[in-house]
């Protein structure tokens, strides 16, 4: 693709843009409708929520929402975002404080920089001319993915939405939700305490393999072990899958990985997004005797997981379990054959076994990731924390999970950047959350009010931010600040997130240590910070040791995928290393323990269990999901997941290369120059030239489109400039090679 073409490829983008407004305008009007005439049913003398939620394709929240009268005496609450780790039995659950203004004068953080270390200059990049000079600083607009075992959103059922889900703008003028706070005074100092009875220890088990196949749905292609068979599987439906498997494979074999073909999505098209066709494909009848499996163990999970791109089917048949999965849980595979997946497999249990001898690869990466920790905790008698690492209260487990935001995912539109840029390119972290595992909070938090902080010395002030914690502030932007914002703040939204960057602005939010020496500390101009409530902890390497295995793998791997003589074994290496990567991603984002969501069906007529939600209707059956919320589950430590996800957006922003005297990151670009962060990357027009070893962390040139280009408006757009970005750096790349 030249410019000329990709420039007329863009027109007819805008045009597909407009039409889905269009679109969009026509589904409000409908909505409209639809919940005026659940208003008008909803007089009925006799009319139930559980009846009109069905017929409306509404949750039974959505229906008392829209008429009072229909709902119980107590607040109804809906589920939060679907947990991918599927769901287990409720053991304890407590309420959480609700959101409360913050009107109390804080604790304002003095200037702590040393005189004698004068803030560190600003990176020098080469000047950029074509930038036009707007005078407002950047906006941004922020949407959070689940940082579980999966990310879970509602994706619009379209081709391309499968692979580049649409990113909603939440604009400025929306009401921001507010965040909750501990409570004031010793019921506050009650939550800052550990679960009785409960700690992560060291496992005296061994988890039990579980067969394995690899199935192409498109092609038929069906590899065991180190046999290879081509099946017939008609539309690739759940029961014509299961049939055409199991008639060339053992029982024995308990986990099918779907390596190309998304079954779930058939029938995308009849639904309006693709959560409700997957719910349609998993509860389609099994046939041949097959039910949907009940639990069987406490290391055995049961039951769906409805989600829109990796969902997990679980049936049994007398005896035999089987479970249906995307390979896409471990990694991209790309144009990479079942055979080739089977290797990768293997070669990812081998790079593991070197450092854990009873390694086991279990369904996902999330799980994985959880048990290989588990089996670095000390067992050594006397060694600290041999008697297992506490967890926190379920209150600041709560409060964690409301607060403490994940990767940052922001758009910057124009004015705030120019409509035209000079050029594009991508600044990609490598493996960076494993830079971050070093240090994290252990034992029970202490508070630390404003009063306390206040009092403390300059040295201990400092010590408690650069301490493991989670701090509740008053922010305000420097006057005249035209660069990105820093903290993340509460948008319109669930669990939305936006980074505030207009000088003079103030606002409240939870963020970790990592962030607020950012905003104290940058060269730009110093932020001002009120302390209103923290928490900190005692500094430990709870997961020093496992990370350090998991980096030494995955270094393994990406040599070995960097030098083997066979491309099959090449691209099986590398896609080995993207395992460990998702083992050490989803397992970080296991710790922060999502409410557990128990999903289920009815037929359409009969009552969902109170609190469900309707996520889809299909014929006559009606899936549901209800928020369980949190389980005693042992190794729930969202400490270490927002302590890692502070750290890893903090240096998103700025953070220094020692071995190269260099600071690197988003502040150190020029101004108005970031057009978007996602996750672990910047995309810029600023083209420069930062260190690169491979190392975790360092950050990688990933793509560059070097002609004038329009500004991505929309996440599809920018993902499609990311896509040719890549192309186009790999053609120069080995042009020049």
């Amino acid at each position: 693709m030249d410019a000329k073409a990709y420039t007329a490829s863009l027109a007819e983008l805008r045009r597909v843009r407009d039409d889905i407004k269009k679109a969009a305008a026509a589904l409000a009007k409908l909505t409209a409708d639809r919940d005026k005439r659940v208003a008008a049913l909803g007089t009925y003398a006799k009319a139930s929520a559980d009846k009109l939620a069905p017929a409306a394709g509404l949750a039974v929240i959505d229906v008392v929402a829209l008429v009072p009268s229909l709902g119980p005496s107590a607040p109804v609450s809906g589920p939060d975002t679907p947990s991918p780790a599927p769901a287990r039995p409720v053991d304890h659950t407590a309420p959480q404080a609700p959101a409360q203004t913050i009107t109390a004068t804080g604790a304002v953080v003095p200037d702590l920089r040393r005189p004698e270390a004068p803030a560190p200059a600003a990176e020098v990049v080469p000047e950029v001319t074509d930038i036009v000079d707007t005078p407002a600083p950047p906006a941004a607009v922020v949407t959070e993915t689940d940082g579980d075992d999966q990310e879970h959103v509602d994706v619009p059922a379209t081709a391309a939405a499968v692979t580049a889900p649409a990113q909603v703008a939440v604009p400025e003028a929306e009401v921001e939700r507010e965040l909750p706070s501990i409570p004031a005074g010793p019921e506050g100092d009650r939550w800052c305490a550990v679960t009785p009875n409960l700690a992560s220890t060291r496992p005296n088990f061994t988890q039990q393999p579980r067969a394995m196949a690899f199935l192409d749905t498109t092609t038929g292609v069906l590899v065991h072990r180190d046999q290879t068979v081509r099946v017939q599987l008609g539309a690739a439906s759940v029961a014509e899958i299961l049939a055409a498997v199991y008639a060339v494979l053992p029982a024995s074999v308990e986990r099918i990985y779907i390596t190309a073909g998304d079954p779930w999505h058939a029938d995308a098209a009849r639904h309006p997004f693709l959560r409700d066709a997957v719910a349609a494909w998993l509860n389609a009848p099994p046939g041949d005797g097959w039910t949907v499996e009940a639990s069987r163990g406490k290391d055995r999970m049961a039951g769906h997981l409805v989600h829109p791109r990796n969902p997990v089917g679980r049936w049994q048949r007398g005896d035999q379990h089987t479970e249906i999965r995307s390979v896409g849980e471990w990694f991209e595979v790309g144009d990479a054959d079942p055979a080739t997946v089977r290797d990768a497999f293997v070669e990812l249990w081998k790079a593991l076994k070197i450092h854990w001898s009873d390694v086991t690869l279990m369904g996902s990466p999330s799980q994985t990731g959880r048990d290989l920790w588990t089996r670095t905790i000390p067992a050594k008698t006397g060694a600290k924390w041999a008697d297992g690492y506490p967890v926190m209260s379920e209150e600041i487990r709560g409060l964690l999970h409301a607060t403490a935001g994940q990767g940052r995912t922001e758009l910057i539109l124009p004015p705030h950047v120019p409509e035209q840029l000079p050029r594009l390119v991508e600044l990609d972290r490598t493996f960076a959350y494993a830079k971050h595992t070093w240090a994290s909070g252990v034992g029970a938090p202490r508070r630390i009010t404003p009063a306390a902080f206040a009092a403390m010395s300059d040295k201990d002030k400092t010590n408690a931010l650069y301490a493991p914690s989670h701090w509740q502030v008053r922010v305000t932007v420097p006057d005249g600040w035209e660069h990105v914002g820093i903290l993340p703040a509460p948008a319109a939204g669930d669990r939305a997130w936006e980074y505030p960057s207009q000088g003079g602005r103030t606002f409240v939010t939870w963020a970790g240590g990592a962030e607020l020496n950012v905003a104290l500390n940058n060269a730009i101009a110093p932020w001002r910070i009120e302390i209103l409530d923290g928490l900190v902890w005692q500094s430990g390497d709870p997961l020093k040791a496992w990370s350090k295995k998991l980096k030494d793998a995955w270094s393994s791997l990406q040599a070995k995928a960097a030098i083997h003589g066979d491309e099959r074994q090449r691209e099986a290496a590398r896609l080995a290393s993207r395992g460990i990567r998702s083992i050490l991603l989803y397992g970080i984002g296991g710790f922060a323990q999502r409410p557990r969501i128990v999903t289920g069906t009815v037929p359409v007529g009969q009552d969902a269990p109170d609190g469900a939600q309707i996520i889809g209707i299909d014929g006559d059956t009606i899936t549901w999901q209800k928020n369980s919320g949190f389980s005693r589950d042992p190794n729930a430590h969202p400490e270490w997941a927002a302590g890692v996800w502070s750290g890893a957006r903090a240096a998103l922003l700025s953070t220094r290369m020692r071995e190269d005297d260099v600071s690197v990151g988003a502040l150190h670009l020029p101004a108005r120059s970031v057009v978007a962060f996602r996750t672990d990357a910047i995309y810029t027009t600023a083209d420069v030239t930062w260190p690169y070893h491979g190392n975790p962390g360092d950050y990688l040139k990933k793509g560059h489109i070097p002609w004038e280009l329009a500004a991505p408006r929309t996440e599809d757009e920018l993902l499609s400039h990311q896509a040719i970005g890549r192309e186009a750096l790999a053609e120069l790349q080995e042009a020049t090679a």
